[in-house]
């Protein structure tokens, strides 16, 4: 068990990254409105009406019409922005601010919403294909935040992430090793741990549609993993102006020749 601290990563293409702010204070607000600011009999109504609902999407079952709060096709969605308390918020948006930034970055910021939001949506479908009978609402940004996660390893696994491991040891480790880690549990817990309340489903969904989408969706030129782009020495001498003829040796010069870059 691990909790991601910070990278030293900068951004290469964007400012600031306004999507992962964005998103962060949207889940923030959400749990606000649905948690601290209504009854408890409203909160669960919402997390009814919100929430993915596997025996509801699949057409196994029928939802209440005095819960219906959005169609069924939308929860694909708006269960990402649901959470049951302070810690499950608290865990995924740290995930979400720590890797979401350099995903954000190698993306841009449109493309980078369009996969968060495409990577809750294959979380919600891969759970739904693990329980298809299951009239249990999923909520939570996990599905989402396991794709940023995916991206991020498939983009910078040499990255130095400094994590919390057993909550009490900080360590600097290169991304690969917690992250790799932490997806192979995913998997783990998926086929071993049938009974839990933890939608691994969910999980694995978002880490598998992270990883393939951005191999397409990632900006032109960014590679992948931690590879440093090189132009050939050809593509720069067509690029730069011609150097100065060189003097012969015994020729008087008023100041340094010139070599080039």
């Amino acid at each position: 068990m691990f909790i991601p601290l910070h990278d030293r990563n900068a951004l290469r293409h964007i400012r600031r990254q306004y999507v992962t702010f964005g998103l962060i204070v949207a889940n923030i607000i959400t749990f606000a409105l649905t948690v601290f600011l209504t009854p408890e009999s409203v909160a669960e109504a919402n997390v009814l009406g919100l929430g993915f609902i596997p025996a509801v999407a699949f057409d196994n079952a029928v939802l209440d019409p005095s819960l219906v709060i959005v169609p069924p096709d939308a929860t694909y969605l708006t269960y990402s922005f649901l959470h049951v308390d302070a810690f499950h918020l608290g865990s995924n948006m740290l995930f979400l601010w720590v890797f979401g930034d350099n995903v954000e970055d190698a993306l841009g910021h449109l493309r980078f919403l369009v996969f968060y939001l495409a990577c809750a949506a294959a979380g919600a479908l891969f759970h739904g294909f693990v329980t298809p009978l299951s009239q249990a609402p999923l909520i939570g940004a996990s599905g989402a935040v396991s794709g940023v996660v995916s991206a991020y390893l498939m983009l910078h696994p040499k990255v130095r992430v400094w994590v919390l491991v057993l909550f009490r040891f900080p360590l600097p480790l290169p991304a690969f090793v917690p992250l790799l880690f932490w997806i192979g549990q995913q998997f783990v817990m998926l086929a071993t741990d049938g009974e839990s309340t933890v939608s691994w489903g969910a999980h694995v969904g978002g880490i598998l549609a992270g990883a393939l989408l951005v191999l397409v969706m990632r900006r032109r030129g960014v590679p992948l993993f931690d590879r440093t782009i090189v132009t050939p020495v050809a593509v720069h001498h067509h690029l730069e102006p011609a150097p100065r003829a060189v003097l012969p040796a015994a020729a008087e010069t008023k100041g340094p020749i010139h070599w080039g870059r």
